[in-house]
């Protein structure tokens, strides 16, 4: 008896600025390498962030939510811009991507900095010091000093004052620390953790749980502990030394940031945001609002991210190799403004994404 293909239901969340524009190149692989892998896929659009408060008022919409409770995999663009900046804080358009996150229980972010051979020229940093570069930075995602409680703006005795609270609990540390073993044990089996041991009582306490935990349920991982000041150095010092690396939601926040230069643009770097039943991805840059409409927007991010949908949600490590490949390639020849380098033929957002997919194809 044949069995009958599983369709595979995807959100798409395009959002603000340049996010509908790197998106649609996203959906353009999405659509290719599915269809060459002959997997059954549904994709629905729904509106979020600054898009979605224009059209409803709400940053996350009854029927988006309703749409992602249900989806296999989510992916996002990009949400904000100036438009909305002087609204109410709490309705802002990032706020309908923190709802997800939160609501969804998408505690892992996976933030992938991978240097490409064909594209090395494009960082700042020297070629011997990044070649082979591959770094994986798990952040903690719903938890830390982003929700921590109290937190607001207040005026204490006539002065103005403003806080916010880090708090981490040990479940939570705990989870996200076997998550990134998980990942470490199929990647180099080596982990890296970031905190501020020496200074905060949050930071000695997360240090304590993850090697409690290294000792006791993955002694085959060599784990070794980084304070996160060092460890902004050497990520850029000398990248090579890490394989998966595991962090606090502001540390991953700020590091996967500078973690950038690794590949020489933010526009290069995927991230895919876990749970336990459901799944986001998107790039690691904002809306980008400056250069939105201009078909300027580096696409590879969103294009990366989709890679790691097929791999973390579709458990297909060979198709997430197959969109390298053809990065990597399109790469050698090919560049939108924020990599160029002599040689190289500009292009814009969707012919870049389009010569991805020829290169899908042609392989």
């Amino acid at each position: 008896m044949t069995k009958t293909a599983v369709t595979k239901k995807i959100l798409i969340t395009s959002g603000d600025g340049i996010g509908p524009e790197v998106t649609a190149q996203g959906v353009k692989v999405l659509r290719a390498v599915a269809a060459q892998a002959g997997m059954d896929v549904t994709l629905t659009e729904c509106l979020i962030g600054g898009a979605a408060i224009d059209a409803t008022g709400d940053p996350l919409p009854a029927d988006t939510w309703a749409q992602a409770q249900t989806a296999d995999a989510i992916l996002f663009g990009a949400a904000g811009g100036p438009k909305w900046d002087k609204g109410d804080f709490y309705q802002n358009p990032g706020k309908g991507l923190l709802k997800l996150r939160r609501d969804l229980k998408l505690f892992a972010n996976l933030r992938l900095a991978k240097v490409f051979e064909s594209a090395i020229d494009a960082s700042p940093i020297k070629p011997e010091r990044i070649r082979g570069a591959d770094v994986l930075i798990v952040r903690e995602l719903t938890g830390g000093i982003y929700f921590g409680k109290p937190r607001g703006r207040r005026e204490e005795d006539g002065v103005q004052l403003a806080l916010n609270t880090m708090v981490y609990r040990d479940w939570e540390v705990e989870r996200i620390a076997r998550k990134a073993f998980e990942i470490a044990r199929l990647r180099g089996k080596r982990l890296t953790s970031v905190d501020k041991g020496n200074a905060l009582e949050v930071g000695r306490f997360w240090r304590d749980i993850v090697e409690r935990i290294g000792q006791e349920e993955y002694p085959d991982v060599a784990l070794d502990s980084l304070y996160v000041d060092n460890a902004a150095m050497q990520i850029i010092r000398d990248p090579l030394q890490f394989d998966t690396m595991v962090m606090g939601n502001m540390f991953g926040d700020i590091l996967s940031d500078a973690a950038g230069n690794l590949a020489g643009s933010l526009g290069m770097l995927p991230s895919a945001s876990l749970g336990e039943s459901h799944a986001l991805y998107e790039p690691c840059h904002g809306s980008a609002p400056d250069i939105a409409g201009q078909d300027s927007a580096n696409p590879m991010a969103s294009i990366l991210s989709v890679a790691m949908m097929f791999r973390y949600s579709f458990d297909r490590p060979d198709l997430e190799t197959r969109i390298h490949d053809a990065v990597n390639t399109v790469l050698a020849t090919h560049r939108t403004g924020d990599l160029m380098a002599e040689g190289k033929t500009r292009v814009g957002c969707s012919q870049m994404g389009d010569l991805v997919v020829q290169q899908l194809e042609a392989a």
